[in-house]
């Protein structure tokens, strides 16, 4: 018998709530590059590297259960401003810089390196969502 919570493998998905899908899967395909895995009137799911799906949900779209092939996903929803911070190479955080800037993507905010050595970037999805770019060095275990 172990102790502690069984092994975990890392984290697959998480989810914004959105209010218009059609808007927010452009915006995360023009600034990322997401691949589009799945697309339905109330969400869709993108292909982040490293293996996690970025859910965007329709915001009112899940708050009842949905029935699918093989089961049922239980109801959720979201409000209110969300944060994601996705991982990127120590060369390429200048590169972000300019990428954004090329597109028209306000840059929120910069921060110098920290105590582990990380910096990152700061801006706004479509919803005012807060999305950071960050380097190696941000956290003690990244």
């Amino acid at each position: 018998m172990r102790d502690g919570p069984p092994r975990l493998s890392g984290l697959l998905e998480t989810s914004l709530y959105v209010h218009d899908l059609d808007v927010s899967v452009a915006f995360y395909q023009r600034v990322f590059g997401f691949e589009v895995l799945l697309r339905e009137d109330r969400m869709a799911g993108l292909a982040v590297p490293g293996g996690t799906v970025l859910l965007l949900f329709r915001r009112g779209g899940s708050v009842t259960p949905s029935e699918v092939p093989g089961g049922t996903i239980p109801a959720h929803d979201g409000h209110g401003t969300l944060h994601l911070c996705f991982a990127v190479p120590l060369p390429a955080l200048e590169d972000w810089g300019r990428h954004l800037a090329a597109l028209g993507v306000p840059l929120e905010s910069r921060v110098s390196p920290q105590s582990h050595g990380g910096a990152s970037l700061y801006f706004r999805d479509p919803d005012g969502h807060s999305l950071e770019v960050a380097v190696p060095g941000l956290w003690a275990i990244y």
